[in-house]
């Protein structure tokens, strides 16, 4: 089976009687991409990404971009692009230490769900990074289970619009204003694009 099952998880199985089921879903799911999933995935414009560090510390991540920034680039490998964040680089650096990771995409309209579970490298300053625009580097995942999920309990949502901090080829996006706040001060990189007085800002939405 491309899932694999520890004790722990057998022993909810057969509490609850559905380790034949599990058995059942992990001899579906593969370790590649079909035309279909590949095209699943291309049409996203959003995804979640697990990862952990040496001590098996979790830490889970939001990433978003236009449809199309997650490719498929070979039967068993995804890629996506990370742009400038908060500067914790709590998932790349994670990987740079645990390889492993897992990413969940959902179709919010159709509930559809789809599961990568692989293992990640962190790419810096080539050819994959360079073909996204605005990107700080890129990120491929070789996957080793790829499998989809039950959509029943997925609410359904319509996206409103694209975020105006996705970096596009032909237009520089605007400086989040928590950036320009005075307690952020010293605190910047010395090339972040906040340092520019002629760069555009925009309001950031409040995390709480």
């Amino acid at each position: 089976m491309a899932l694999d099952y520890h004790d722990g998880q057998r022993e909810l199985q057969d509490r609850f009687d559905t380790r034949r089921l599990a058995d059942r879903l992990g001899d579906v799911a593969g370790t590649t991409f079909s035309d279909e999933l590949a095209a699943f995935i291309a049409a996203r414009d959003m995804f979640f990404i697990a990862t952990t560090d040496t001590h098996g510390v979790p830490d889970c991540s939001y990433k978003g971009g236009e449809p199309g920034f997650v490719r498929v680039t070979a039967a068993d490998t995804l890629c996506f692009p990370s742009y400038d964040g908060n500067g914790m680089f709590r998932t790349l650096g994670n990987i740079t230490v645990n390889p492993n990771v897992g990413l969940l995409f959902v179709d919010l309209e159709s509930g559809s769900r789809l599961r990568v579970n692989g293992h990640a490298t962190v790419h810096l300053d080539d050819d994959l990074t360079a073909s996204y625009p605005g990107a700080i580097c890129a990120v491929s995942v070789r996957a080793t289970a790829v499998f989809a999920n039950c959509r029943r309990y997925v609410h359904e949502y319509r996206k409103v619009s694209s975020s105006p901090f996705v970096p596009a080829e032909d237009a520089e996006p605007p400086v989040p204003d928590w950036k320009l706040h005075p307690w952020f001060e010293g605190t910047l990189a010395a090339d972040d694009p906040a340092h520019d007085p002629t760069r555009p800002s925009a309001p950031a939405i409040p995390i709480f």
